[in-house]
């Protein structure tokens, strides 16, 4: 069956059909698969009844795998993939994590200095209702700002720590130990990148961890991240992605952001993610500079 092509919601999201993922792919496939990735960010392909291994061979195809930090959440098959669920083992223990509770707009990786910003899921068991994902386009959120926004953070970057995002969700008293905290220094990227392919601008914003906006007040940054967060969250950017067992999704954090909303903590739910680093000649790979370069 020849692959079919739909775009879904506001541009962003790009649904392929025809695809049987379990078998080899030809190279035009590959090729085709690429390019449409790179077009759209969010790739959504249903009805793929996969092992780990076939999973991650196909996230494989887009960029380099990378081990999941959280060894607790890995798989024991292939440790690239990261169990996101609520379900547990017959000892009690999660099996793996961010449970079945909301998770707030983020973008993935914005604390780390070279993020990897190509990330999957593939569906294995979802909840009767809830769940559901959004992706905000950032491109088109960049476009439609007013003009007097543009120029605000022409040339600005955001500081990113990944201490903020362990407080929302683990309570402002979990501090990172030395080792965490050598791994994770803040960092800073600029709020605005260009895509490779298209040229078109993109915000680069996450609310879960920016502290602030190098060069400003306090004050003053942060009411502009929040502007520019509220901004991009319009039902005009975002695609909603209701999830079907076998649904195989990719997205590329470099020109989006994304939450999920909740579901009953009764209800099983199990994903397989897997983090990819794409490209640079097709996706956004947000620039970094280190705060001691800025104060050189």
């Amino acid at each position: 069956m020849a692959m079919q092509v739909e775009v879904l919601g506001p541009g962003i999201a790009a649904e392929v059909r025809g695809l049987r993922l379990w078998e080899p792919l030809a190279d035009g496939d590959i090729d085709r698969l690429r390019t449409l990735f790179a077009e759209h960010s969010v790739l959504v392909i249903r009805r793929q009844p996969l092992s780990e291994n076939e999973y991650a061979d196909f996230c494989a195809l887009f960029g380099a795998l990378e081990h999941t930090v959280r060894t607790d959440w890995a798989s024991r098959v292939r440790p690239e993939i990261g169990l996101i669920t609520n379900l547990r083992g017959s000892d009690g223990n999660p099996l793996g994590g961010l449970g079945d509770g909301e998770v707030e707009w983020h973008s993935d990786q914005t604390y780390m200095a070279n993020p990897a910003t190509g990330a999957g899921l593939h569906a294995v068991e979802i909840p009767p209702d809830g769940g559901r994902t959004f992706w905000a386009n950032l491109v088109a959120a960049y476009e439609a700002l007013p003009e007097r926004l543009k120029q605000a953070i022409e040339g600005k970057n955001a500081v990113f720590r990944y201490q903020k995002r362990l407080n929302k969700y683990k309570g402002a008293d979990q501090n990172l130990p030395a080792e965490g905290r050598k791994r994770t220094p803040d960092v800073l990227h600029p709020l605005v990148h260009v895509h490779p392919l298209s040229g078109r601008k993109a915000l680069y914003l996450d609310p879960t961890t920016t502290i602030g906006i190098a060069g400003m007040p306090e004050a003053e940054g942060n009411a502009l991240l929040d502007e520019l967060a509220a901004h991009t969250i319009q039902p005009a950017f975002v695609y909603t992605h209701n999830w079907q067992v076998g649904d195989v999704v990719l997205w590329s954090n470099g020109c989006l952001m994304h939450r999920r909303e909740p579901f009953p903590a009764s209800d099983r739910r199990l994903m397989k993610r897997a983090t990819m680093h794409l490209p640079a000649a097709l996706h956004i790979i947000p620039k970094t500079f280190m705060p001691e370069e800025m104060a050189a």
